[in-house]
């Protein structure tokens, strides 16, 4: 029983099925190992509308919503992009909250400024959207498994103060 408390995928679905509130992910450097956290939990489909993987920019912008200037401004890995994610993908799939990544999981991909095992995530709501910058030192799979287990920690923490 203890295990299943400290799940953060299962408590946050069950705070949002008795809040009657859906959820949707958008993930870049995580590549839906987020939404594969959540659908391992029963029910889950009670809350959880689905997920986008929008690894590509063509795809961010496209489906998501994320502006080609933000793109260009900031880049892909960004705070401002993980907000146009995480609030574009709020409206493609019609959820109140929807949670959102990009990032560099290594072990390549870094630029100046932007070192292997940098994240930005962002959760959208109907109060607004915030974002994390995070900074993790492990291997490729190591820095996926901690970012999305911070954003699911971060999406129960979020919904406890509700």
């Amino acid at each position: 029983m203890e295990e299943k408390l400290s799940n953060p995928a299962e408590v946050s679905i069950n705070i949002m099925r008795v809040n009657k509130l859906t959820l949707g992910t958008i993930e870049s450097a995580t590549g839906g190992l987020i939404a594969h956290l959540i659908t391992n939990v029963p029910g889950a489909s009670d809350v959880f509308h689905g997920s986008v993987t929008s690894y590509n920019n063509q795809v961010k912008m496209k489906i998501v919503g994320v502006k080609e200037t933000t793109l260009q401004q900031h880049g892909a890995v960004s705070a401002e992009v993980a907000e146009e994610m995480a609030e574009g993908g709020r409206k493609a799939l019609g959820v109140d909250i929807c949670i959102a990544d990009t990032g560099i999981a290594g072990p390549s991909g870094a630029t100046p400024g932007k070192p292997v095992g940098l994240f930005y995530l962002a959760l959208a709501h109907k109060d607004g959207t915030n974002v994390r910058k995070l900074l993790f030192k492990g291997t490729r799979v190591e820095n996926k498994q901690q970012v999305a287990e911070t954003a699911l920690t971060w999406l129960r923490d979020y919904l406890f103060n509700l």
